[in-house]
């Protein structure tokens, strides 16, 4: 994987027990991304959130996004607007989401920025046949989608700031991909009109690793492959937490993306 150019990448873990909103996690990518720019620091961080549905800004234009939310509220879900494009997805305990973040310099090419993570993806799960490409019918669907027998089971996004670049993907791990579809469909044909353009999902399209592998892989198991897939390419992650100074940049960047979730959503 020749965008891993540090023997050294810090390594931070929130996917074990994390009760914070998800706003939180863009927050601390945000945080690693000026990070990387100022310092040239490699960082990857796992993530976990629980019964959340986060929006792209799209979503929050839709005619009838107040019933939407109403739907997903009295389902017990959060609802968040994320800091960087993209449509709606699912977050919760079997989603694994895991951010690549590194300076800007690495490549110049947003392109690129994709083919990292699907190699590292690839690197991860060498006995499954992954197939890069939009799935039509799929929720926040992209051209960096990743199924395998034409079931999506993940999808990448790419945010570039203050010289550093953070690439994440949510990977579809236990339960039932066309569960969580229903949820996102479901939205939408709420939020939605006859006339305006909110997607037309198709929850078939949608599967998770356990069911397209016949395993029983937990996240854990998946953040375990990923630390060996690392360990492969001669990489030594070392677990840092934010130190004082970095906290308090984090702590800005929560407030920034609180206050940008807030503007968004309609009051």
């Amino acid at each position: 994987m020749a965008f891993i150019q540090s023997a050294r990448w810090r390594l931070l873990a929130h996917h074990i027990h994390n009760t914070n909103s998800a706003l939180t996690s863009f927050a601390a990518d945000d945080t690693l991304c000026t990070l990387a720019g100022r310092h040239g620091q490699y960082a990857l961080r796992f993530w976990v959130h629980d019964n959340t549905i986060v929006l792209g800004t799209q979503d929050t234009r839709l005619p009838h996004i107040k019933t939407g939310l109403s739907f997903l509220e009295q389902k017990n879900y959060r609802v968040v607007v994320r800091n960087s494009g993209g449509l709606a997805v699912h977050l919760d305990k079997g989603i694994f989401n895991l951010s690549l973040i590194f300076p800007g310099d690495v490549t110049t090419s947003i392109d690129d920025g994709y083919e990292h993570m699907v190699s590292l993806i690839r690197h991860m799960f060498p006995e499954a046949m992954i197939v890069t490409g939009e799935v039509n019918g799929s929720y926040c669907p992209g051209s960096y989608d990743l199924s395998i027998n034409g079931k999506k089971f993940a999808g990448i996004s790419q945010r570039r700031m203050r010289g550093g670049i953070a690439v994440q993907i949510y990977l579809c791990v236990t339960g039932s991909g066309q569960a969580r579809g229903e949820v996102i469909r479901d939205f939408y044909m709420r939020a939605g009109s006859s006339t305006s353009a909110a997607p037309c999902i198709q929850p078939a399209v949608m599967a998770s690793l356990n069911e397209l592998l016949n395993t029983s892989y937990t996240v854990t198991d998946i953040a375990q492959r990923a630390k060996v897939a690392f360990s492969d390419m001669g990489v030594t992650l070392t677990s840092v937490p934010f130190t004082d100074e970095e906290q308090s940049l984090y702590d800005m960047h929560v407030q920034r993306v609180t206050d940008r979730h807030q503007r968004c959503l309609p009051s």
